[in-house]
This record gives structure tokens, sequence and C-alpha cells, in this order.
């Protein structure tokens, strides 16, 4: 059976994930975490995609952005892997492919699990065991969010500006929700709607998403993703 084409809308928020080829580091030092901090946001800008969040790990990475046309997501992630790829190969002395297949990504509902997508992204680390707290950990978006730094790179969504009318209100509130982080069954959703390419909201959502775009965007009616275990995080 042939694949479907990914899911990309403009101006909705997509959740992405594209992973090293067999698991494998796609970093060996700071630099190249910074290499890559530039090649996307050189892209992004190129491409007219904002970056509300992303946290680089190990082995992938994970990026929450909203696209202003239909192709400008595919164009940013291509023009970041192979600007990347040609930069670690020739840093490492290496060939060949870098990347685990092609990127995954999944269309989501702002209302209902934008703040909790940016939560999924930052406690990456945590999950992981890499550090106690997600502030603790430098190649994510998550210090900016609670008014450690200013990453040039990030784009905050309505959503996170309607947490408070102030900075520190909205720093606080969006700590909290960290802090407090996610259930099981959030966290399985968004892992599953990403990795499966099915679009991640309540009924409504879906059935008005699937009226703008031929591509089938969920498994069934209730727009309940497909649950991928072989893909799930490692």
């Amino acid at each position: 059976m042939a694949r479907l084409p990914r899911l990309t809308l403009p101006d909705y928020p997509h959740h992405v994930i594209q992973r090293g080829n067999n698991h494998q580091p796609i970093f060996s030092k700071p630099a190249d975490y910074r290499r890559l901090l530039e090649v996307l946001e050189e892209s992004a800008k190129k491409h007219q995609v904002a970056i509300h969040a992303y946290v680089l790990m190990s082995n992938h990475f994970h990026v929450l952005a909203t696209p202003q046309a239909g192709k400008g997501l595919p164009q940013m992630m291509q023009a970041l892997g192979r600007s990347y790829v040609r930069y670690f190969n020739a840093s490492q002395q290496r060939t060949g492919t870098l990347w685990e297949g092609r990127y995954r990504s999944t269309v989501i509902q702002s209302e209902r699990y934008l703040l909790a997508c940016m939560v999924y992204i930052d406690l990456n680390p945590v999950r992981a065991g890499m550090v106690a707290r997600a502030q603790d950990y430098p190649w994510s978006s998550h210090a900016h969010y609670i008014g450690l730094t200013n990453d040039r790179l990030v784009t905050p969504h309505a959503h996170y500006w309607s947490l408070g009318n102030t900075p520190f209100a909205r720093e606080a509130a969006y700590a909290e929700l960290v802090h407090a982080g996610l259930n099981s069954v959030q966290q399985q959703a968004l892992t599953d709607a990403t990795l499966s390419g099915w679009a991640l909201g309540e009924a409504d959502f879906v059935a008005n998403l699937q009226k703008r775009t031929l591509r089938r965007v969920s498994m069934s009616a209730a727009g309940r993703p497909l649950s991928v275990n072989k893909f799930k995080e490692k």
C-alpha cells in the first residue's frame, strides 16, 4: 500500500519529529547542536515558518511549528536536513544518510493540544533521564518560556500569550504547566498522532480539517490517532 503524503496545512501548528538513522546520535559536540539551531533559524525564516518550541535530543529532535504556506514546513525541513547533514558528515569525516527516513509530523488542535505539546517537548530530556528538571537542559526552548533566556528562534503562539497579562505571569503559569507534566493519555496521544500522521484534535476539529485537504486526516471519524508501538520514544 502506498504511504500517505504528510498532512501539512498552512496556519495550523504541526508537531515534527526527525530521528537519527537506527537511533544513532546526530550530535557529537555542543557546536553541532548550535549549528542545527542556526540552520533551523535560517530555514524557518526563509520558508516563513514560525517555530514555537523545540528540543534537540542526542539522536532525534522535536519541533512545534506553524507554516504560513502549505509547502513551508516540508521546504524548511528539506533545507534543514540537507544543510545539517553536509555539515555533520564533513565534521565527522563520514558519508551517507544521517536520518531515519523522512521526518514525521501531524497537525494539532491549538485549543486543546498546543500547550500540552510544548510541555511534552520540554519534558523529553526529563523522561529520558538526562536531567532532573526541564530548565537544566540547554538544548530546548524551555528556558525562553520561563524567562531565563531570550531565544530569537522562538515565536510564541497566541495560546502561550493567553497564559497571563504580563511576561512574569506567563512565565510562571507555563513553568507550573511543565512542573505538573502530562498524564499518560496525553503523552501517548501526542506520540501516536505524530508518528502515525493523523491529525490530533476533537471530532469537530478533525472534520473541519478534512474539508481543507483531499488527504485523509484521521483513521476514524473520531480522529483517534493510530497506535504505532514500534515507533515509540526510546
